[in-house]
């Protein structure tokens, strides 16, 4: 049975997406920056090594750097991403330290989709964005060689909206906007997703 608690994790879940439009005139203040951040602080670690670090980026100008390092929508080619008026107010750009552990895949994973369910629980919303100018950004933030930039999040008040659809016959994954503006993101069926192995007797 599903417990009050599941089921506000689930909407949570649900109404995190990928977005890529945002409300300008809604402000991301630090503090929820902050609070974001001390999601992941609570998330596990691989070892306890707590690797992750965060780069909160708020001010306008450094916004407005952040987004030109940026490359947004792998599958929507002809898009170059958020016109002026629809592009995130902060960011936060997750580095590892590489002093502490050389590689945190998976708590990078597990950080960011905390902080993003954090952000939905706030109102907000966000994008993660692999797609990144590293040398610029490094370079621009003074980072050292054992700081590696891993991933950066957009976050603000999403302006779009997304809707989940099941696969086409072909089993086509790619997302995609429609003419009236809304993102369409294909998501496989509950039982595509439980694997039933072959068992012996299945092979005689």
């Amino acid at each position: 049975m599903e417990t009050e608690i599941f089921q506000k994790l689930k909407e949570l879940v649900q109404a995190n997406r990928s977005y890529r439009k945002f409300d300008t005139q809604r402000k991301v203040h630090v503090q929820e920056l902050h609070a974001l951040v001390e999601l992941a602080r609570l998330t596990p670690s691989s070892k306890n090594r707590q690797p992750m670090k965060y780069l909160l980026v708020h001010d306008e100008n450094e916004v407005a750097f952040v987004f030109a390092q940026l490359k947004w929508a792998w599958f929507l080619r002809n898009w170059d991403g958020p016109a002026e008026h629809e592009r995130p107010p902060a960011y936060i750009i997750m580095v590892l330290d590489k002093r502490l552990n050389d590689r945190a895949d998976f708590d990078a994973g597990i950080a960011a989709q905390t902080m993003l369910l954090g952000a939905s629980a706030l109102g907000l919303g966000g994008c993660i964005v692999r797609t990144i100018n590293r040398y610029e950004l490094g370079k621009f933030y003074q980072l050292p060689e054992y700081i590696e930039i891993v991933l950066v999040i957009a976050i603000g008040k999403p302006a779009q909206q997304v809707v989940l659809d099941a696969t086409d016959q072909k089993g086509n994954m790619e997302y995609w906007t429609d003419e009236t503006g809304v993102h369409h993101v294909p998501k496989r069926s509950f039982d595509e997703l439980i694997y039933k192995p072959t068992s012996n007797n299945d092979q005689d």
